[in-house]
């Protein structure tokens, strides 16, 4: 494997991306459980083993109570309903609770009608009309970019999720509802790209390491972004990474000539949230560069006690792409929000572009109204992502929006922050467990997420056998040789650091999808094929 990792594949190979990679290492490891009756271990993709239950019991009850209603309007031996209908819905919703009190999810579902009805003020039947009739699924997303009451119940999700509790007081979050955060994205980078506020050859940011797709896409041919890595390469004392940024880096983004800051924080694959001095970088940068955009992916936050977002701190200037799957457990559902304030720079940018720019944009989306200059910009995202022609058909499914309101509303009830704590935990002692049986035992940072580990083994390298070990490593071995020879000899599954712009020598480990236990062994594997690649240096020094 190793002769593979030193032959001219390995370039080839290196330049894949760490998730088209993984089939490859999955294949190897599948091959060592076959052979050895081993146990695969895939710490590769960040897809997590728990389900939020409460939620989904809520919304499989409220599947019931709605098809009672579609069987009222109208029910056909042949398998033929009709749709909920407003008028008393409310009343025979209240009615169908009291009657099913013992089913699975409807105490769930009396208590967030109780909390919409005092902290929303909703109304009781237009609420449980787009419940039923979203479940259902029985008309188009209206309004298109998100459901009435699933932004209102969103929002105040987001207050606690990405603000800590402290939204900005003056500056309200719009919210589009989208097929996770991956939809977001793309969705951001076409629209920022069709309203000439990032053109072909704009100078951008990056906060690195980070997911990989934002560091390919602005390479794309229509993109074609000059890109500035700012790199979270701090360390302590004794070498270790605090994965941080030097304040002094983000300066850089004092220049004008930056358009647009991408950062996800925390970060991926490190797990860590923004330092404060390094928020305040940032705000010191906007304060210079007031029209500088930027994009925080925000999807980690919830593991992090009293996270804040660079929205809530820099609302003109951020927008925010959140998404349900991690924290929830829902990466099949594909449910996220993009979220832009109600006052933004990207509204302020488009009103300020030249008049030839601004004549093209009327043609482009005059079949969406006859006042497009006051056309937000959210609402030229959900336009794009459907190419403006079907903008009347966008949206997020109805039944996805109502899980999502579900979801929402589960962490608003927990008022103790309940399962936010055990999740907490739960992620925590597995970071405990890893690196523990690989050897060492990590301080505490409340700033670190712990949903990835990212561990750098030429630091360990160093750290155990000294610097002549650490030259030899990286002399005679392809960084991705640790990942191959962890698949092909344990059966473990990790992605390579380098990937996400990461240290060369860096493996990024997902603690969301094994157990505890597993993770006792996975550190074992580690420190066992760093210990390996140790043997063989000691072999070759004594052949000399």
């Amino acid at each position: 494997m190793d002769n593979l990792m030193n032959s001219p594949i390995d370039e080839e190979l290196s330049k894949l991306s760490p998730f088209e990679l993984k089939g490859r290492i999955i294949e190897m490891a599948n091959d060592k459980v076959k052979k050895a009756a081993n146990i695969l271990l895939n710490a590769g993709r960040g897809n997590p083993n728990w389900v939020a239950s409460e939620a989904r019991s809520a919304f499989f009850a409220l599947g019931q109570f709605a098809m009672n209603e579609c069987s009222r309007t109208l029910n056909m031996p042949e398998g033929i309903a009709g749709v909920p209908e407003k008028e008393g819905i409310s009343v025979r919703f209240e009615t169908w609770m009291r009657e099913n009190s013992s089913l699975a999810g409807v105490d769930f579902l009396r208590r967030a009608y109780e909390y919409c009805l005092i902290e929303l003020s909703a109304d009781s039947d237009a609420l449980i009309e787009e419940w039923a009739g979203g479940i259902v699924g029985h008309n188009y997303p209206t309004p298109p970019r998100i459901l009435d009451y699933t932004e209102r119940i969103t929002r105040k999700y987001l207050d606690w999720a990405i603000c800590a509790g402290n939204p900005p007081a003056d500056n309200v979050f719009n919210l589009f509802a989208v097929e996770g955060s991956t939809a977001g994205m793309c969705y951001c980078f076409d629209v920022l790209k069709q309203n000439f506020l990032l053109n072909k050859g704009d100078s951008i940011a990056i906060m690195v390491p980070v997911f990989t797709p934002y560091i390919e896409i602005p390479q794309l041919d229509e993109f074609e972004y000059k890109v500035l890595n700012v790199r979270a390469d701090g360390t302590t004392a004794d070498g270790l990474h605090t994965w941080q940024y030097d304040p002094a880096d983000i300066e850089q983004l004092k220049d004008p000539k930056y358009k647009m800051l991408f950062v996800v924080n925390p970060s991926n694959p490190p797990s860590y949230a923004i330092a404060p001095e390094t928020v305040k970088a940032i705000q010191d940068v906007v304060k210079a560069n007031p029209n500088l955009m930027i994009l925080t992916d925000d999807v980690y936050g919830t593991f992090v006690d009293g996270y804040r977002s660079l929205i809530a701190d820099l609302p003109f200037n951020a927008m925010s792409c959140y998404s349900f799957s991690k924290y929830f457990g829902a990466t099949g559902w594909r449910l996220a929000v993009t979220a832009v304030s109600e006052n933004n720079v990207f509204d302020k940018l488009i009103a300020e572009l030249p008049a030839d720019k601004k004549e093209l944009l009327n043609a482009r989306y005059q079949s969406l109204t006859i006042d497009v200059p006051n056309l937000k910009f959210i609402d030229r995202m959900v336009a794009e992502s459907r190419l403006i022609a079907l903008n009347h058909t966008a949206g997020l499914s109805t039944p996805q929006q109502i899980q999502m309101a579900l979801f929402s509303l589960g962490s608003l009830l927990d008022k103790d922050g309940i399962y936010h704590k055990r999740m907490i935990r739960l992620i925590h002692d597995r970071y405990d467990a890893l690196w523990k049986n690989f050897g060492f035992k990590m301080p505490d940072d409340p700033l670190r997420a712990d949903y990835y580990s990212e561990i750098d083994m030429m630091v360990w390298a160093k750290k155990l056998y000294g610097q002549e070990f650490a030259d030899y490593m990286d002399k005679t071995y392809n960084p991705l040789a640790i990942v191959f020879r962890l698949a092909s000899e344990t059966g473990s599954v990790v992605l390579n650091g380098d990937g996400f712009d990461g240290p060369r020598w860096s493996i990024r480990v997902s603690l969301a999808n094994l157990n505890e236990e597993d993770y006792v062994r996975l550190g074992q594997n580690i420190r066992q094929v760093l210990n390996q690649f140790a043997d063989e240096w000691k072999a070759s020094k004594q052949q000399k």
